[in-house]
């Protein structure tokens, strides 16, 4: 029988070492250990890891998935619909390509040849809004641009990078509404968050302040974007695990939403799906960059280094970088 050790592992897996020990931290996964206390990965470790990764893959949080591996299947519906609808945005997406190539060769038929430009865009996806501008203090007034915007962006940087300042300018030219750190439930909108609220608890969130106040902001009219600030602010880990899991549920045709984090929980770099994109601001104050979320990709490992267990992030909870204003 073949064991691998972690490294090994993860990369037959496609994840992440840190994926593999989040997934024994949290009891899913029980490795061997070595004689010299090393994990080591069976064929049995193997398939559950494998299991794991593909349900995660589908949009599952790690309570959903521990409740699915024990047979039990509560929540099980809005993932799988969520799912459905990703892939017939696909679908749609495939049909409107095939339409178009047909056009193309009854074109050509006709002895009108598609220039590169237009074959080029048959392999790019149905595009998103985009917008561009001038980056604030402290960039310089560089431009910048966002093209093919996703349902749901993260946007993260370390402590100073400039991340809010990017984020309220973000909000400002898409029109959307930018819920601060300053929210508050509003009682008389309790009932419209109820639905929502009873879907994060029956997946493990915690009932709060933070959390209806959260909620609240995002009741708002479904054709504005939103942009949030510091977004697992006052959320313990398994509400941030159901939070996001919530979120990715909305689908591909959902609107815009941008959430502004540094929680690894939230932003869980081998769970990010193909309708989420990641926005980085450097410590350096470079423009900011979209980041890919696998290793090796340029600015990874800065990215994944400023991301935190929720724990980390309430031991700096109220630290601030304090810069001077640019004269």
């Amino acid at each position: 029988m073949t064991f691998l050790n972690a490294s090994e592992a993860a990369k037959r897996l496609g994840i992440s070492a840190k994926a593999l020990r989040l997934y024994e931290q949290r009891g899913l996964l029980t490795p061997t250990r070595s004689d010299a206390g090393w994990r080591a990965y069976g064929p049995d470790h193997m398939k559950r890891a494998a299991d794991i990764a593909g349900l995660r893959g589908l949009g599952f949080s790690l309570a959903q998935v521990a409740r699915l591996l024990k047979g039990d299947p509560q929540g099980l519906e809005p993932a799988l619909a969520a799912h459905q609808a990703t892939l017939e945005a696909r679908l749609q997406e495939l049909r409107s390509t095939a339409e178009k190539v047909h056009e193309l060769r009854s074109d050509l038929a006709r002895g009108k040849a598609p220039t590169a430009g237009v074959l080029a865009k048959l392999l790019s996806p149905t595009p998103g809004p985009d917008i561009a501008f001038d980056l604030p203090w402290p960039w310089g007034g560089e431009r910048f641009e966002l093209r093919d915007i996703r349902p749901l962006t993260y946007i993260t940087g370390p402590l100073g990078s400039g991340k809010t300042r990017l984020a309220k300018q973000i909000a400002q030219e898409l029109g959307a509404i930018f819920l601060g750190l300053d929210r508050q439930p509003d009682t008389a909108r309790r009932s419209r968050i109820e639905p929502a609220l009873a879907s994060l608890l029956q997946d493990g969130a915690t009932e709060s302040v933070a959390l209806a106040a959260l909620l609240t902001g995002l009741d708002v009219p479904e054709h504005l974007p939103i942009v949030v600030d510091l977004v697992e602010q006052g959320l313990d880990r398994a509400t941030q695990e159901a939070l996001i899991a919530h979120l990715r549920r909305r689908g591909p045709g959902a609107r815009p939403l941008f959430v502004m984090t540094r929680s690894c929980s939230i932003l869980d770099l081998d769970a990010v799906g193909p309708n989420e994109a990641i926005l980085f601001c450097p410590a350096n104050h470079s423009p900011p960059m979209r980041i890919a979320p696998y290793p090796g990709a340029p600015g990874y490992e800065a990215l994944a280094s400023c991301l935190a267990t929720p724990e980390v992030r309430a031991r700096t909870e109220g630290v601030i970088a304090v810069r001077p204003d640019a004269a």
